[in-house]
């Protein structure tokens, strides 16, 4: 690697040596991979729940089960400790959208 290069890489990593960008650039390329699936599960639930609130209100039902979001609030915070509240209810928001 040039020393143009490795600058390059040192200052788009904030690491101080070569080692470090290495290390660094393979940790955000596995970042990256692992945001795509993640989109893609939210995408996906965001599906089913649209299945879930159209059964819902053809038999007369309402479009949101408040009980049930209660419930997937607990289960992100449990899981994640109370900034999974904020995830889940974001997450909610996407696949019911804002009551």
């Amino acid at each position: 690697m040039s020393i143009t290069e490795t600058t390059r890489t040192t200052e788009q990593t904030g690491a101080r040596t070569t080692e470090a960008a290495t290390v660094i650039t393979g940790a955000r390329e596995r970042i990256d991979a692992l945001d795509d699936r993640i989109i893609g599960l939210i995408q996906e639930r965001m599906a089913v729940s649209a299945v879930i609130q159209d059964a819902r209100i053809a038999s007369g039902g309402r479009r949101v089960n408040l009980a049930r979001e209660m419930e997937v609030l607990a289960h992100y915070r449990d899981a994640l400790g109370r900034p999974g509240t904020s995830i889940a209810m974001t997450m909610l928001e996407l696949c019911r959208g804002r009551i």
